[in-house]
């Protein structure tokens, strides 16, 4: 449940900031609209008095510009017509006011099974962009608002880079389980030094149009009124790039790539594992083996994405896409705008989604009981502000935005109130009693309770529809999703609204069912007691851990509860078992008697230094075999419960859930969709059979019957 840090851009000796000066005169060159040129469609081109082409990419088959197979081949066609008009110069550009080019377009990918036919796609994609390349005439990419993947890729292919102000530019296709496959690999090592090129491509991470510009991916940054302006200057000549040439050469010779190779490799798996995901050590090896042959690295790029494209991984991970994609569109069926959050409660999780909603924009007033309660989250919402925005004028307007309001009055002018005070059904009641008359008409009131079914808690409401549940996910500024719940009496509209609230503030929406633990507590819950219960039979922590990991999870067990807090995991536990009568395993109710709650009180199942748990290694073998089976097993046979009972609404977005709610093995595509393409009745009896083991007084959920026969 946590998410990977990327590091900052590498700092490179590049030329000072060379800006397009603002001081364009009124008459700057326009392309002459009688000059159209025909063009294949997805494309338009205009040429100018100066004889300079315009080629603009407008897909006409979406809202954003992808590189499909169709746009390039059109593209193809375009530069056909171009080697007989001979222009001064061509200018590519973007139609789309949301961005350049967002990337390659990943419903493709899909489609592509077999290795050698992928091949000979991305060598038909080399061609295209390779004659960009050796034009003989200057090319300028004009880019706006996202260039990422492929649209990067093309900008690479042109002589000039001009980039406006909001412009972010990144490789991202290793969260795809692929590399960049368009020639990427072979001209980003080439245009700036190979550690700084590496370093983008491998975490993914995208650059602001001054950071690009800092590390020489673009060649001048300038606001989008000047961009014909600054187009006629690259043309002309007079727009003045210093390459690093000598540094860049150096960067890729053969004993430099051997040296710096085993500490890529070193970084990488210190976020992945090569066989889980194979993309970034594939791109490693690349430039390894092939750094200093330019055409040869190109014509490996094709060979290699070309096997990763077809393996599980990538086609895992461009569900997960899709899956991310759903969720977003949730978000859609309320177009409701929200200006105005008011949060009840500053803990931990109070004050930080009050700063989560000030970050993205929205005015926030945040209510406790006291000046002394509110400090502690203002405090933490500084510290937020400053690493996540990097500009000081953008951490100071957040903070600005970011109201303590200890009376209340900001639920009188809220669009959204997000009620956050301890799990106590009468103290909730009592706030919703003198919270109702304030709220002014189609404000959305909800609650982020983890336990307390929303039916009891709207009992004491006039308008019970209004109430609905906005579950957040600790620490809210990582984790992306947000469980929008249902009660019996929640109206269709307020829900739409809360799914609309979530994609506005950046989560991914997931709609479940008033159920105890909703979808991921539920989930977590079995998984987390049969990790203590493991620990119970005298297996080491750092094992059991490991076990969890070597499976794809992004962090151990034993480590998510310190996380999650054990008096928080006890409290859920008890819950989901129904009984005051239910016995909690030994190890995690000696730790919260003692007030060892975990990463908040720096001692749990492990003890922390500045945040990080010291885990030594195990002494000797563990005492169980199969810990990486009695850790899944009980996880999935919950998700089969949770999809067989209609907590959500099917089992893609029961999928969607635990990944983006509970970080389950990305590149094994959620855990319905293992087990639909594994050996399930293999997993069911080994399920079966530990369950005899341990003596357990239950049995695997009857939804396995609907994967296996048995």
């Amino acid at each position: 449940m946590t998410t990977t840090t990327q590091p900052a851009a590498e700092k490179t000796n590049s030329t000072p900031r060379q800006d397009i000066a603002p001081t364009a005169t009124p008459n700057e060159p326009k392309p002459v609209e009688s000059a159209a040129v025909a063009t294949p469609r997805h494309w338009h081109i205009h040429r100018d008095e100066d004889n300079i082409h315009w080629l603009t990419l407008d897909r006409s088959d979406a809202s954003t510009n992808t590189l499909s197979q169709d746009v390039l081949a059109a593209l193809d066609e375009v530069l056909n017509d171009l080697d007989k008009d001979r222009p001064a110069g061509l200018v590519i550009r973007s139609g789309k006011a949301n961005g350049f080019i967002a990337g390659a377009d990943v419903g493709e990918f899909r489609r592509l099974k077999d290795p050698d036919d992928v091949e000979q796609l991305v060598l038909r994609g080399h061609a295209v962009l390779n004659r960009i390349e050796k034009l003989p005439f200057p090319t300028v990419a004009l880019i706006h608002g996202f260039c990422l993947g492929g649209g990067l890729e093309l900008a690479l292919a042109c002589r000039y880079r001009i980039a406006s102000d909001d412009a972010r530019l990144g490789l991202p296709e290793v969260r795809l389980g692929i590399h960049p496959g368009l020639g990427g690999t072979a001209r980003l090592t080439r245009l700036i030094p190979a550690p700084a090129a590496m370093g983008l491509m491998l975490t993914g991470r995208s650059l602001r149009a001054r950071a690009a510009k800092r590390m020489g991916v673009v060649d001048a940054v300038t606001q989008p009124r000047h961009f014909e302006r600054a187009a006629h200057m690259a043309i002309g000549g007079k727009l003045r790039v210093k390459r690093r040439r000598l540094t860049v050469a150096a960067s890729n010779l053969l004993p430099v790539r051997w040296a710096l190779s085993p500490i890529m490799k070193a970084q990488v798996r210190k976020k992945a594992r090569p066989d889980h995901y194979p993309a970034p050590f594939a791109l490693i090896d690349l430039w390894v083996r092939h750094g200093d042959y330019r055409n040869r690295m190109m014509r490996q790029e094709a060979r290699s994405i070309a096997d990763l494209i077809t393996d599980a991984t990538a086609q895992n991970l461009v569900r997960v896409f899709f899956l991310s994609e759903r969720l977003k569109d949730l978000g859609k069926a309320s177009d409701k705008p929200f200006e105005h959050v008011h949060v009840i409660g500053a803990g931990t999780m109070g004050g930080d989604i009050a700063a989560w909603c000030a970050m993205r924009g929205l005015r926030v007033t945040l209510q406790d009981r006291g000046a002394e309660f509110i400090a502690p989250a203002m405090g933490r919402a500084a510290k937020l502000f400053k690493r996540r925005l990097k500009a000081a004028h953008e951490s100071r307007a957040a903070m600005d935005r970011l109201i303590p309001d200890i009376d209340g009055h900001g639920a009188r002018h809220a669009d959204v109130i997000i009620e956050a005070i301890p799990e106590d059904l009468d103290l909730k009641h009592t706030l919703y009693r003198s919270l109702e008359p304030q709220m002014k008409p189609g404000a959305l009131l909800a609650t982020n309770t983890s336990s307390i079914p929303l039916e009891e808690l709207a009992t004491v409401l006039k308008k019970p529809g209004r109430l609905i549940g906005l579950h957040f996910f600790n620490p809210v500024a990582q984790m992306p999703l947000l469980e929008v719940v249902r009660g019996e009496t929640s109206d269709t509209a307020a829900i739409d609204d809360g799914l609309a609230f979530a994609r506005q503030i950046d989560k991914l929406p997931l709609p479940v069912q008033s159920v105890p633990g909703f979808l991921v507590n539920r989930v977590l819950t079995p998984y987390l007691l049969a990790a203590v219960d493991l620990l119970d039979e005298g297996n080491a922590p750092a094992a059991i851990d490991a076990a969890a990991e070597a499976f794809g999870m992004p962090m151990g067990p034993l480590e998510l509860a310190d996380t999650v807090g054990l008096d928080i995991c006890l409290h859920v536990g008890r819950i989901l078992a129904g009984n005051d009568a239910w016995d909690p395993p030994a190890a995690l109710k000696r730790l919260v008697e003692k007030g060892d709650l975990g990463k908040k009180t720096g001692r749990g199942f492990y003890r922390y230094r500045k945040g990080k748990p010291i885990k030594p290694k195990p002494d000797g073998p563990s005492a169980a075999s199969n810990l990486q089976e009695r850790l899944i097993l009980p996880l999935l046979d919950t998700c089969i419960a949770c999809w067989r009972e209609k907590i959500v609404d099917d089992a893609d977005l029961l999928d969607a859930g635990l990944i983006f709610g509970a970080g389950f093995a990305p590149f094994r595509g959620g855990p319905i969709h293992y087990l639909q393409s594994s050996d399930a009745e293999t997993l069911h009896r080994k399920w079966t059979a530990i369950l005899e083991k341990t003596g357990a007084d239950t049995t695997p959920d009857p939804g396995w019957q609907g994967l296996v026969h048995v």
